[in-house]
């Protein structure tokens, strides 16, 4: 559940001053974050909370991996309700781990030559390491949701972040400009893939500007329960040393520090009582590396399948941990 923090107090202080929700919510708005293969995390609190039949979603923003399960999830409730969303999020998944053994970067996760090929990776730019953009997440997506569909009949609002390569500024696509490009420009990491341009726009991965949008979640949702799945490590045990390690440390850093700074902006809105809605909103998290121990040495490239069930069973017992701890006194 992670450690209470300054945004906890104030959640709690309001919390005091109104009525107690019915507990599990019976509308709920996810953030979910992006991290890779950790996203797998997300998949099983996902599965686990499709679970809870008194659960509605009222609007799911992502970044990178995150927005990858958000339209997995949307697209499986429009097609077949609550099982088809299960099984959509798990043939991604398996599809995924499926295609790492054709991925160098996959393939060589966790390996001793592994380092060398990320020195690699830095000297030559995806255009050489990948002339032909070659991308399984493009077909993965294509085979399970019909974009076409998902914009006309979406059972949820989906804010999908990506961000712009000229400014660094985030951008949220939603409601019809929701494509699997748009998808793909959320999840660019431009030392991997290709610049996405859409409409003359190039993006690159959406957790450097936002990862993942709170803020435009809180103002697009009506449900007063927003709960945030933290994918990506935020504390480590030991200062790295080595090159690697730095640069691995320093990524987790940069893909937090945009839901810290939103995490503060919710925080003072609240204590100032700005408006009705923050008043009543109640935000809850839930973190991978509280649920998955050691999860900060991991990669997160590693697509293998005992890696990814792993992570998915966390993601389910973070969930049950959250609906008995996150109760309202009176509702427990």
């Amino acid at each position: 559940m992670g450690e209470m923090t300054l945004l906890d107090c104030a959640l709690a202080f309001v919390g005091l001053r109104n009525p107690q929700p019915p507990w599990p919510p019976r509308r709920l708005s996810l953030a979910l974050q992006g991290g890779g293969s950790f996203g797998a995390f997300t998949w099983g609190v996902l599965e686990r909370l499709l679970e809870e039949r008194v659960i509605a979603f009222d609007a799911v923003s992502g970044s990178s991996a995150g927005a990858v399960n958000a339209v997995l999830l949307a697209s499986g409730l429009a097609d077949g309700g609550r099982a088809e969303a299960t099984a959509r999020l798990e043939r991604f998944w398996r599809r995924m781990s499926a295609s790492a053994a054709f991925l160098p970067s996959t393939a060589l996760a966790g390996s001793p030559v592994a380092a060398g090929f990320g020195l690699i990776i830095r000297a030559l730019s995806p255009y050489q390491l990948n002339p032909f953009n070659l991308n399984p997440l493009r077909e993965a997506l294509v085979a399970e949701v019909d974009f076409a569909r998902l914009r006309d009949n979406s059972p949820l609002r989906l804010l999908i972040a990506a961000t712009k390569v000229r400014d660094g500024r985030s951008h949220i696509f939603a409601d019809a400009e929701l494509t699997v490009d748009a998808v793909l420009a959320s999840a660019c990491l431009p030392l991997l893939h290709h610049t996405v341009e859409i409409d003359g726009e190039p993006y690159w991965d959406g957790g450097y500007a936002a990862n993942p949008p709170l803020l435009p979640l809180v103002q697009a949702s009506d449900a007063p329960n927003v709960l945030i799945v933290q994918a990506t490590p935020t504390k480590t045990e030991r200062p790295p040393t080595t090159a690697r390690e730095i640069a691995h440390r320093l990524e987790q850093i940069h893909f937090n520090a945009t839901l810290n700074a939103e995490l503060d902006a919710l925080r003072f809105g609240i204590i100032a009582g700005a408006t009705p809605k923050l008043r009543r909103l109640r935000i809850g998290r839930i973190s991978a590396q509280d649920e998955f121990e050691g999860l900060e040495e991991e990669s997160a490239v590693n697509l293998g399948w005992e890696f990814l069930q792993k992570l998915r069973e966390s993601g389910r017992r973070a969930v049950e941990a959250w609906l008995t701890e996150a109760a309202p006194r009176e509702a427990a």
